[in-house]
């Protein structure tokens, strides 16, 4: 019976849910479940927006006009979405991954990578109209909710949603960043941004068979030696047969349009003059993989002499010098790599851990935190925290190691270890404790035992009796498991009732590496 009742209450909660969650998609005019609010949505977008491009290869930056013209095509089509007023923006990455993505509220993104594997403008528009539509059509926030009901369980969701709209789901969409709309979208999803999409690729003039193209392409290179370099690809928009044949049932509806391919072979022509650049630069990453220092030199100064201006090909020679321990030059080409491009955060952050390293921890500080206000990253968290625990910082000190467990590896290990050590100074009863007791011959005695995993040092305690204290200073270390006792010099006490006056705590401690 209880049971019974307990899955009335779930249907109940579920009913209440749907109805205050309910909303229609601006593109299907189709009823939804959504916890997320357009404004809402809109916020997410901006907030994660430029940390998910500097996690991701940072903007593009060598061909100004190729930015421009992405953006163009991208707000020609978004004008005539269902959604024209949402805060569109377009960036090519600095990426050769061949990927694009959309954040909630139009926020918009392609890599260099996937240009080159386009043949006009038409299958860019292709990419760029299937984005607007995950937008448009709040796929982000549709997933989101589904995630949250699969993962919550509909009690959990009943309780979350209370109070003002969608808020503690808007906290937890905060925490998770861009990643959750990079995630796998649905098939149906899939398939309503490219039926979409095409027609807003028709309504804007382009040739709707340029979505066919793309499908196909992508179709292509998920086949055979190309099957597992896809899965990493496009884990956010599978490609299928099932995608092609829709599309090409769908591109026989609509009217014919142009393809533009001679503007969009102009429009990449810095993409493509600089391809052997890339390619070298990739074999210098390679390398470096493989630890093999001297090999990525030499990739990573052909890379250079083709493309100079690319300031990811001296970060990695950067570190290619590193590896063979030529400190100076390393920091000479993270210099350049800065130089080149100071609105990415990797050089700085590269730069500042070799200055830190090598003892000049001021000027690797500066360039740890300049890295981290650009993307807070889980290394330039550990180093910012050894710093904070350093200056007593303590509790600022614990924030950043937190960041930095979560990435697990060396540096979370490392994270994790400090955590215990801020614990232990900052709540040492937890792990020393410390009990009175009485000599044979009357005097006070304090025994302090070490229940920690390390060893323990500079132990202050405070004895205290009828609101008067006075500290105590253990000279000696006690080991992990061990106790040390000393006479404090009180008594001698022949009265129990005075001795159960006095009272001791555990202050301070200082936990051994």
């Amino acid at each position: 019976m209880v049971h019974r009742n307990n899955l009335v209450y779930a249907a109940f909660l579920a009913a209440v849910v749907f109805l205050q969650g309910c909303s229609v998609n601006p593109v299907t005019g189709k009823n939804e479940l959504s916890f997320m609010s357009p404004q809402q949505e809109i916020a997410l977008g901006e907030r994660n927006y430029q940390p998910s491009r500097q996690s991701q290869g940072g903007d593009y930056y060598l061909d100004a006009k190729l930015q421009a013209y992405v953006a163009g095509v991208g707000k020609k089509l978004a004008l005539v979405s269902d959604q024209p007023n949402l805060p569109y923006e377009f960036v090519v990455l600095n990426n050769s991954v061949p990927n694009a993505w959309a954040l909630p509220g139009g926020k918009i993104a392609i890599n260099r990578g996937l240009l080159m594997y386009l043949e006009d403008e038409s299958q860019l528009a292709a990419v760029l109209a299937h984005e607007i539509v995950h937008a448009a059509a709040r796929h982000g926030a549709s997933q989101m909710t589904r995630g949250t009901l699969s993962n919550m369980g509909i009690v959990a969701i009943g309780i979350g949603t209370a109070g003002r709209e969608g808020a503690q789901f808007y906290s937890m969409a905060s925490q998770l960043g861009a990643a959750a709309w990079m995630a796998k979208y649905g098939r149906d999803d899939e398939l309503e941004s490219d039926y979409y999409g095409m027609n807003y690729m028709a309504k804007a003039g382009y040739e709707p068979s340029g979505a066919v193209e793309l499908q196909q392409v992508f179709v292509k290179l998920s086949e055979g030696r190309q099957a597992d370099f896809l899965s990493g690809l496009f884990a956010s928009h599978p490609p299928s047969i099932k995608r092609v044949q829709a599309n090409i049932a769908r591109a026989q509806t609509l009217p014919r349009g142009q393809r533009y391919k001679a503007r969009y072979q102009k429009a990449i022509a810095q993409l493509s003059r600089d391809a052997s650049a890339y390619k070298a630069a990739e074999a210098g990453a390679a390398a470096l993989k493989k630890k093999d220092g001297k090999t990525a030199l030499n990739k990573l100064d052909r890379a250079i002499a083709l493309q100079p201006g690319e300031a990811s090909f001296w970060e990695l020679r950067g570190q290619a010098w590193k590896m063979i321990d030529n400190d100076s030059n390393a920091e000479k080409a993270f210099t350049t790599a800065i130089g080149k491009n100071p609105e990415y955060f990797s050089g700085y952050l590269a730069r500042g851990i070799l200055r830190h390293d090598r003892g000049q921890k001021d000027l690797g500080l500066a360039d740890i935190k300049r890295s981290y206000a650009l993307l807070p990253t889980p290394a330039a968290s550990y180093y910012l925290g050894e710093s904070a625990m350093a200056s007593q910082q303590y509790q600022q000190a614990a924030g950043y190691f937190k960041q930095a467990v979560a990435a697990g590896g060396e540096i979370g290990k490392r994270s994790h270890q400090q955590l215990t050590a801020l614990r232990l100074q900052l709540e040492p009863h937890l792990f020393l404790s410390a009990r009175l007791s009485l000599t044979a011959e009357g005097y006070l005695l304090v025994t302090t035992t070490n229940n920690s995993p390390v060893s323990m040092t500079a132990i202050q305690l405070q004895l205290s009796v009828a609101g008067d204290g006075r500290r105590l200073r253990l000279a000696q270390t006690i080991p992990s498991g061990g106790e040390l006792s000393i006479s404090t010099g009180i008594g001698p006490i022949v009265d129990a009732d005075k001795a159960s006056q006095y009272r001791v705590r555990v202050l301070t401690a200082t936990a051994l590496k």
